[in-house]
């Protein structure tokens, strides 16, 4: 809690590392790992001590030309700057709940949703059985990581989409999970995610009462649209990898008519950036009756969104003026609160702090910014 105010992180990440991943797959998986060990990357750790970490990766683009520069310099990378004041306590990304605990009572954070981050690239692989595999191993570990308090650590079921007889079965067998209060699909870049074949996610997910959870990825599976034009620049891809995204699976998920066929279901579009969003939902509305070849619909996307059943959180940079407007166009039950722990963009232990400092973030319209709407979204109390 701070200042009064409980509060619900809706975008923070888990990554948990090879070694973490492997103690939790299938006895019959359990002989293939050696097949994996090409596709184990080190990479410098994000949290207090320093150190490396190993991480499977089975597909990356990396951006390495500078504006202005006419060739990329090999090996540069991103040149991502840490935001924060602290660094993230050893193992929060890991194993170690108890430190996750820890920073989230140093942030003031009361309940923390985790979405899995680097490892999805496993969908870049071209065998799916190894997907499938290591989203089971995720899933028993995100059960005995988040098992620590669940009533403060919560996630997504991660759903295949090139297996989706798989995904159902994960939905069904861990949809009660106390932890479990999305699903989020994986999507490759060739289904859309409008496609009947995904019928039975959506089903699903709704027999369990459980949200849809967009979160797009700008280095690796599933990648988001476009991500091969950004002229070999970062700076273009980072600005452009989110929204574009988002924008692109909102699109589809409410003009393809997912939320008219299935009443119980709710969407979160995660990290993303908000003030985009009165302009798109405005601009879909238009697009359906001038140049139609949607779904049939009941309702249109704007009124999707005065039901209650879309969300998104903001980003701090996006600043006041942006969050009064997106409020002003769509409601207050729209916007949550977010900071991207532990990541290079948070302000850690700063970012619920940075938020409060708004004028206008006080009384009920905090107390929804922060909690309500979260728990409207993810069915919570």
């Amino acid at each position: 809690m701070k200042n009064g105010f409980r509060v619900f992180d809706v975008d923070t990440h888990i990554n948990p590392g090879a070694e973490v991943l492997d103690k939790y797959v299938d006895p019959a998986f359990r002989p293939r790992l050696p097949e994996l060990a090409p596709y184990r990357v080190s990479i410098a750790s994000r949290e207090q001590g320093g150190g490396q970490r190993s991480l499977y990766r089975f597909d990356e683009k990396v951006y390495e030309r500078t504006l202005g520069e006419a060739e990329p310099r090999p090996g540069s990378r991103d040149g991502r700057v840490w935001r924060g004041r602290l660094r993230p306590s050893p193992g929060v990304q890991d194993d170690d709940a108890l430190n996750r605990l820890h920073d989230m009572d140093i942030e003031g954070a009361d309940r923390h949703f985790l979405v899995p981050s680097a490892w999805t690239a496993c969908v870049g692989h071209p065998d799916p059985s190894i997907e499938v595999n290591l989203i089971r191993a995720y899933h028993r570990h995100m059960h005995d990581f988040c098992g620590t308090a669940p009533d403060r650590l919560t996630g997504p079921i991660v759903a295949s989409t090139r297996e989706v007889a798989e995904a159902v079965r994960e939905i069904r067998e861990w949809g009660r999970s106390k932890w479990a209060v999305a699903v989020q699909p994986l999507l490759d870049n060739d289904r859309p995610v409008d496609h009947p074949d995904l019928e039975p996610i959506w089903q699903a997910a709704e027999e369990h009462d459980l949200a849809i959870a967009h979160h797009s990825f700008a280095w690796n599976p599933p990648y988001f649209p476009g991500y091969r034009d950004m002229w070999d620049n970062v700076y273009i891809a980072r600005l452009c990898s989110h929204p574009w995204g988002a924008q692109r699976f909102m699109a589809g998920f409410l003009a393809g008519g997912v939320l008219d066929r299935h009443p119980g279901l709710r969407l979160a579009v995660l990290e993303c950036g908000f003030g985009w969003l009165p302009f798109w939902v405005r601009r879909m509305d238009e697009q359906v009756s001038y140049v139609g070849r949607t779904a049939p619909l009941k309702m249109l996307p704007s009124e999707q969104f005065q039901a209650g059943r879309v969300f998104c959180n903001i980003e701090a940079h996006e600043h006041e003026p942006m969050f009064e407007m997106v409020t002003k166009a769509l409601g207050d039950g729209v916007l949550m609160y977010a900071s991207d722990y532990p990541h290079y963009e948070s302000w850690f232990p700063d970012s619920i702090d940075k938020i409060l400092a708004w004028p206008s973030v006080k009384g009920e319209l905090a107390e929804k910014l922060f909690w309500g709407n979260a728990n409207r979204c993810f069915r919570l109390t």
